[in-house]
């Protein structure tokens, strides 16, 4: 069903005005959410999960991101940046971490949390949770809000899994203003947080959080929007406050395999690209992988280093990342500093996570069931080579379409020439009739 894109929040939208109708996003999205119709890309809201997929390939740039402005921080009497540890990969020969942090606060932020730091903390809190008997196996890593609206759509049956703990992101929101508000005596709701996000995914988090009832963090800026301004802040002369905290493991969030080598656990899976994390949610489902005790799935190449919204490519900061971590102590947070951040703020989610059954036919079973046998007939009778030519990713999503009233047969290129091939045969056979 295509419904208003009004009715769900999504930072991923598309420019019409630029859309040639080419079919490089269809075959690319996770969820099939996208069609082409009358020569125009189409979203279908339910099913987006905001991976950026469509971003990523689309030649045109029809797919955009919507994230804040940087003077979006003015709404707020006093400003708090969360940089995620992606972006310390964005900048050429950069001597430390505390040229970045700095660089925020010249850029007018009134403090700097890092992200990073509250992934010291998650980090801490999932290794417990991994200790309890009574969880299912694997854990799935809560972190990338990408993957998680992938599992509540298309593995529904593996929402249990998931770590009920907050993302990094919430984390420090949260923790940063508590902190920002006790230091300088200023109430919190006078605060703003706002996260450097590598993806549009953690807008739409924000916006529409999964996991909590209400997200502490008050907008997301991408780090392209940001990086031109902060580069000629970074190359100034190191500052005299020490605003870096967060640990070795913390900072190596940023790329694939760094929460699992944060949280500890050896018996552990990292995987990222979203086409592979959905192949191996697959075998979970199917539980070939029942003795793993814990998966980390990253919708972006490489990990968040990978995100659309990045400014350098992907491979390139995940190996700054990389060297920047080597320079830090291999050591992990003070264990009495985490219990006390703890105790202060309660990290484990606040909100159940809800399957949104949007493969689903009809909502009564028996009207369901005929669309299926009609879908299954129609399928059946489709070239099955997945072209897009149609304006479907697939015969099969062509055949749920006409089934759904979104499309006709006849949209299906090869069934139109099989049909102009029949009338053009019986024109001429209408044509030796009337010779005779």
């Amino acid at each position: 069903m295509f419904v208003n894109e009004s009715t769900y929040y999504h930072s991923v939208r598309l420019d019409k005005d630029k859309c040639t109708g080419c079919t490089n996003c269809l075959k690319r999205c996770p969820t099939e959410a996208i069609r082409v119709r009358d020569g125009k890309a189409t979203i279908i809201g339910e099913r987006c999960i905001d991976c950026g997929e469509c971003i990523r390939v689309c030649p045109y740039h029809a797919k955009v991101a919507v994230t804040d402005e940087l003077s979006s921080i003015n709404r707020f009497k006093y400003s708090i940046a969360l940089p995620a540890p992606t972006l310390y990969g964005q900048f050429k020969n950069l001597p430390n971490i505390n040229r970045v942090l700095a660089g925020l606060k010249m850029m007018g932020f009134s403090a700097v949390y890092e992200v990073a730091a509250g992934a010291d903390i998650v980090s801490h809190a999932v290794a417990e949770h991994l200790k309890k008997e009574d969880v299912p196996k694997p854990l799935i890593s809560s972190a990338c809000p990408a993957i998680l609206r992938l599992i509540r759509v298309r593995f529904p049956e593996l929402i249990d899994h998931i770590v009920p703990i907050q993302s990094p992101m919430e984390v420090a929101a949260s923790l940063a203003k508590l902190h920002f508000a006790k230091e300088n005596g200023v109430a919190v709701e006078d605060i703003g947080a706002f996260f450097i996000t590598p993806c549009p995914a953690k807008m739409t988090s924000i916006r529409s959080s999964l996991t909590v009832e209400d997200s502490s963090v008050d907008g997301a800026i991408s780090i392209m929007d940001m990086y031109g301004l902060l580069n000629s802040q970074v190359k100034k002369p190191d500052s005299d406050e020490s605003l870096q905290h967060a640990t070795y493991y913390g900072v190596g969030w940023a790329n694939s395999g760094g929460e699992t080598t944060a949280v500890g656990c050896d018996n552990a899976m990292a995987v990222d690209g979203i086409w592979n994390v959905i192949r191996v949610l697959e075998e979970i489902e199917n539980n070939k992988l029942s003795d793993l005790e814990f998966f980390e799935g990253l919708a972006c190449p490489g990990g968040c280093v990978g995100g659309p919204l990045v400014f350098e490519n992907g491979f390139v900061a995940k190996n700054r990342i990389r060297k920047l971590i080597e320079t830090l102590p291999k050591a992990r947070a003070e264990a009495g500093e985490i219990e006390k951040e703890l105790a202060a703020f309660d990290v484990r989610s606040t909100k159940e996570i809800k399957p949104l059954p949007v493969m689903k036919l009809d909502d009564n079973i028996v009207v369901a069931l005929k669309k299926m046998e009609r879908m299954e007939s129609i399928a059946a009778n489709l070239p099955g080579l997945d072209c897009g030519s149609c304006g479907a990713p697939s015969c099969r999503a062509l055949a749920e379409d006409i089934v759904q009233g979104n499309a006709v047969e006849m949209d299906c290129i090869f069934k139109l020439k099989e049909k102009v091939r029949k009338l053009a045969l019986e024109m001429v056979e209408l044509s030796k009739e009337e010779n005779k």
